[in-house]
């Protein structure tokens, strides 16, 4: 699995640009992805806080993370503007019957895949060789650009879910 994802990142938006990221509960089709694809460039053309256009960035990995990035730089993002980002979600989130805000389904990259396990079966995986502390965690509480390209996909003894977890054979 190809997991190279930061070259797709805008470089020409400053390293504090706000970040959010958005898990689905299941792989999206090529079809349903490029519609979201299409659903997240016009929003992010189309992004404006107060009536001023934000630069705005949307995109698809994986055909199951969505990303939403604001430049702050020039526009700052506020109450109404990110309620609209939103809305596009739980949006996709209807007409796609998948739930994208459930915090507690962690993702990994298992045998090349990425896997969803809920928070309260980690250890069972750990317990049982599934995942272990250099298995890749995708961690969706990055806030920003920098974070996105630096830990977004990182192993699980590097994140705030080690701190969460007992690994007998920790290396």
């Amino acid at each position: 699995m190809n997991l190279d994802y930061t070259t797709l990142i805008p470089h020409d938006f400053s390293d504090d640009s706000r970040v959010w990221v958005y898990q689905s509960s299941r792989i999206f089709s090529i079809s349903e992805a490029l519609e979201i694809e299409k659903k997240l460039e016009d929003f992010a053309q189309n992004w404006k806080s107060h009536q001023i256009p934000v630069k705005g960035f949307g995109t698809m990995f994986f055909g199951q993370f969505i990303i939403l990035m604001a430049d702050e730089t020039a526009t700052g993002v506020s109450g109404c503007s990110t309620d609209s980002s939103v809305r596009l979600v739980k949006e996709i989130e209807n007409t796609y019957q998948v739930n994208m805000f459930n915090r507690t389904s962690l993702a990994f990259v298992i045998k090349e895949k990425i896997q969803l396990l809920p928070l309260s079966q980690v250890n069972y995986a750990i317990e049982n060789g599934f995942i272990d502390a250099d298995t890749l965690f995708i961690d969706n509480n990055v806030l920003d650009k920098i974070s996105l390209l630096t830990r977004w996909i990182i192993p699980v003894k590097d994140s705030w879910l080690a701190k969460k977890l007992s690994f007998t054979n920790d290396k």
